[in-house]
């Protein structure tokens, strides 16, 4: 059984990536290749759903920042989505990726965003 699962969409030019699950030392490497590939030339933004993320250990987090700087090499936005009342929310704000990323409540909010810059 896989420990997180990549649920993948796209609205305009904007990719909409959803992890559902846990992201740890065992699947984090896999998950930043997956979401990297998931990011066509022709999309300018991701949007990162993490609603549905019951765990995130220190690989997740390092995950996440690796992506943020992949993407933002490339050109590219991301916008994460960490609702307050999430699993991991509290774990996301004191490590700063809420920060560094950027955090809103819901996907619409993200896809504003990214369309808006």
């Amino acid at each position: 059984m896989r420990l997180a699962e990549l649920e993948v969409s796209r609205q305009d030019a904007v990719v909409i990536a959803r992890l559902v699950g846990e992201v740890d030392m065992s699947n984090a490497d896999e998950l930043r290749g997956a979401l990297a590939a998931a990011m066509p030339t022709d999309a300018a933004a991701m949007v990162l759903d993490l609603t549905r993320v019951d765990y995130l250990d220190s690989a997740g987090i390092r995950m996440l920042y690796q992506l943020t700087e992949d993407l933002q090499a490339r050109r590219r936005k991301i916008q994460a989505v960490i609702p307050s009342a999430s699993t991991v929310a509290d774990v996301l704000r004191l490590a700063g990726v809420a920060e560094y990323v950027g955090a809103v409540e819901t996907v619409d909010e993200a896809i504003a965003l990214v369309q808006d810059d």
